[in-house]
């Protein structure tokens, strides 16, 4: 997570700096002054997080399976320090062995477990501190470790049924593409040369844009190749601005059919990541804040940030939620419901529940839809290029026939 410094004045006029980590400027811009402070400058900075060696990182199934371990031994009497110990020895990913060790050394120098955990914000996000500086405060590590473990556990299995379903797709697209490109680039110039021998000197409409296409792929390919590394580098410039970031998770929420299985995920994590924090003991406005930073759209980020400065100000969580019109009334209502009863965290597992199962129905659908409508694509597509190569020769046999 980025780092940043900043200068605030505060009610007297007095100007002050500090330094705090955040998703990114304008979340901390947004937290400063709801805190009563009118913000001065910020800056990126970078950030103290130590330097580990290893390639790759940390995958959340290691991290999950590690938090129910620590929550075992935790739970059965281990001392912190010993439990960090075999947690390191146990560990296969050799980053978080590095990290673990690293960790255990921090509390036996006398450090509290969430502030050593601090250092690495790459492998150990908002939530994860949140949740273990909650069971530290509590007395309840072990619970809040059981909590995380089934949370990271839910997350892991809802990115693996999405990213299931997009494989089936993907592969058909790669293999229509290749299909495509060997007709365009092998097949259709040895037709041409055959057109010549031929004496074909008016070529079919269709048959001269396969004609021109070809030629532009086999003569000047590497223009594919720049357009498409501009291309790419352009969006990946666009996307790194926040203009680009709001207009591109906006697109994400209308796009047809993606769109709306895209703002089911997004309700899931809100709903699932806030029902845990808030069984952990964590405040509800620590825990929206937290939450806001691990919904990965930033037009749900910012409807969650409004939310909690309205409930900052002492409205209930639903009403400023429903303003927002990004989450739906069954959503409202279970909060309203959940709240005015004193089982909000259980109300929210329920609507994470609901959604969670919704996604996996929706991919199933879409999964069954895209693949008749991929083939019948393809076959268009293949059919198109025959038919084109073939017009010419006919239009041959229909002459030598007339004459």
């Amino acid at each position: 997570m980025p780092n940043y410094q900043y200068n605030i004045r505060d009610a007297t006029g007095s100007v002050f700096g500090g330094t705090s980590e955040s998703e990114n400027e304008d979340i901390l811009r947004k937290r400063l002054t709801e805190q009563g402070f009118t913000v001065v400058d910020i800056k990126q900075v970078k950030s103290a997080q130590k330097k580990i060696g290893g390639f790759g990182g940390v995958k959340k199934t290691d991290l999950s399976v590690m938090c129910r371990q620590f929550s075992t031994m935790i739970d059965a009497g281990v001392n912190l320090v010993r439990c960090l110990s075999v947690l390191a020895d146990q560990a296969t990913n050799p980053k978080l062995k590095a990290i673990l060790n690293d960790v255990r050394a921090e509390v036996e120098g006398g450090q509290t477990l969430t502030r050593a955990m601090e250092k690495y914000p790459s492998v150990f996000d908002r939530l994860f501190i949140g949740l273990v500086n909650a069971g530290e405060i509590g007395g309840a590590l072990e619970e809040s470790l059981q909590r995380l473990s089934q949370f990271l556990e839910k997350d892991v299995e809802l990115r693996r049924k999405v990213k299931s379903a997009m494989t089936y797709p993907t592969l058909i697209m790669g293999f229509a593409t290749i299909v495509v490109l060997g007709l365009m680039t092998f097949v259709l110039p040895k037709f041409m040369v055959l057109f010549d021998d031929l004496g074909i000197k008016e070529l079919p409409g269709p048959t001269a844009m396969l004609k021109a296409s070809s030629t532009f792929l086999t003569n000047k390919w590497y223009w594919m190749i720049i357009i498409v590394v501009v291309f790419i580098v352009a969006m990946r410039l666009f996307l790194s601005t926040k203009v680009g970031r709001r207009v591109f998770d906006r697109l994400k929420l209308k796009f047809p059919v993606f769109g709306s299985l895209n703002h089911k995920v997004c309700l899931a994590r809100f709903s699932r990541t806030l029902a845990t924090l808030l069984s952990s003991g964590v405040g509800i406005l620590q825990a929206m804040e937290t939450v806001a930073g691990t919904v990965s759209n930033d037009i749900i980020s910012d409807a969650i940030l409004s939310a909690r400065a309205s409930i900052r100000e002492g409205e209930r969580i639903g009403e400023p939620l429903a303003r927002s019109k990004m989450f739906p009334p069954m959503v409202v209502q279970m909060i309203s419901i959940g709240e005015e009863s004193g089982s909000l965290d259980p109300m929210l597992s329920k609507v994470a529940d609901f959604y969670e199962n919704e996604v996996e129905a929706a991919l199933a659908s879409l999964t069954a839809a895209i693949e008749p409508v991929l083939i019948v694509g393809l076959g268009v597509v293949v059919g198109f290029i025959v038919i084109a190569l073939f017009l010419p020769l006919i239009a041959v046999i229909q002459n030598l026939s007339g004459s």
